[in-house]
């Protein structure tokens, strides 16, 4: 298959296997939707795990059919990019608690022939990376060279480190954080509520029936606030007015207004509301330090860290980023930590692509130079 071109593949767990949840819960069906980019060496030694945010999927770069639109971080990941897959294997999978071919709410349940609904148990962070590890196990995979991701990427990024610390080389998260504050919390719990007023949500039985897409349209509205900064809102829209004049009524009047509109409509498109749900809710249970102290986390952990944060970020901050190399380097780490400048704010991981990809190529370089 040409490199441009990628199919997704899926792995499914044998029967009278359990994948054992945080919770106390499990899953005795497990599906996981992955793709991979490039070729794995003799040795193995040459794997990259890249790990996608909230709404993301397997689909992390090439194209499934002609015509179709790219992979969510095409530009980083292709020959002679930030992940060259000329000289590493890509691996991208589709967290579970998604709607994007992993086992999720909107799977279907083997007990029943319907879709799980609420009925699919609460899955954390933790759940994802252990999940994750049940491909990697499958694929053959003992070590791997990097763990990479973005927001939520970022979060899995940090788990991989901690339940695993003696397969991961070296790891780089990307605008995330070390755990989930008040603040971003409060912000998920808007966006779900939202979606539960939603007179279609139905206790989230809406298969096969009218879809919450006012709430869920709603809910990612407010998220998409807090991926943007307020200089880059104000650069792009200020006061600008979709029409000449203001109309002095309760209408789409403002381009801001405008542009959340399509961002909320166009979301319902491609994303399920209990996913949604889901996955915030596994964001806010993530707190990678829990009872310890953020230094004891990292003790006996071996890999090379590269940080990445963006200095208009105001939903992951870079002071919040400071806490975590601070732990790193009270452990004997050998960590980097890079704040590049951007008024794009949060998403500016998916935008800044030109020195991410400096500095992740050199980094990366590094890392295989010393196997």
């Amino acid at each position: 298959m040409s490199e441009k071109f990628v199919e997704t593949k899926f792995y499914k767990m044998p029967q009278g296997e359990l994948l054992n949840l945080e919770s106390g819960l499990f899953l005795s069906s497990l599906t996981i939707a992955y793709e991979t980019h490039g070729s794995l060496n003799k040795d193995k030694t040459n794997v990259i795990l890249l790990c996608h945010a909230l709404s993301g999927d397997a689909h992390v770069a090439g194209y499934h059919v002609a015509d179709d639109k790219p992979g969510w971080w095409a530009p980083m990941v292709g020959p002679g990019k930030a992940f060259d897959t000329e000289k590493y294997f890509i691996i991208c999978s589709n967290v579970i608690g998604s709607c994007k071919g992993s086992s999720g709410p909107n799977s279907i349940n083997p007990e029943t022939g319907k879709p799980f609904g609420l009925s699919f148990p609460i899955v954390t962070v933790k759940d994802m990376v252990n999940a994750q590890k049940k491909l990697l196990d499958f694929l053959g995979i003992k070590k791997i060279l990097s763990v990479a991701g973005g927001s939520m990427g970022g979060m899995q990024v940090l788990q991989w480190v901690k339940e695993y610390p003696e397969m991961i080389m070296s790891a780089i998260p990307i605008a995330t954080t070390y755990k989930h504050f008040a603040q971003q919390i409060a912000f998920n719990e808007v966006g779900r509520q939202a979606i539960m007023a939603d007179p279609a949500w139905n206790n989230g039985d809406y298969y096969g029936k009218e879809a919450p897409s006012r709430g869920l349209a709603v809910a990612r509205m407010i998220g998409h606030i807090t991926y943007m900064s307020s200089e880059s809102m104000d650069a792009k829209f200020g006061r600008s007015l979709k029409n000449k004049e203001l109309g002095y009524e309760f209408a789409t009047e403002f381009e801001i207004e405008g542009y959340l509109g399509y961002r909320g409509d166009s979301f319902v498109k491609r994303f399920d509301a209990n996913s949604y749900l889901y996955i915030t809710k596994a964001m806010d249970y993530f707190d990678i330090q829990k009872d310890k102290n953020l230094i004891d986390v990292f003790k006996g952990v071996s890999s090379r860290f590269l940080i990445i944060t963006f200095s208009s970020d105001w939903l992951y901050t870079p002071a919040q980023n400071k806490e975590l190399v601070r732990a790193l380097k009270m452990n004997g780490i050998d960590v980097t930590y890079c704040e590049i400048g951007s008024s794009y704010g949060h998403d500016a991981f998916l935008i800044e692509f030109d020195e991410q990809t400096k500095l992740i190529k050199h980094f990366l370089e590094k890392t295989f130079k010393t196997l």
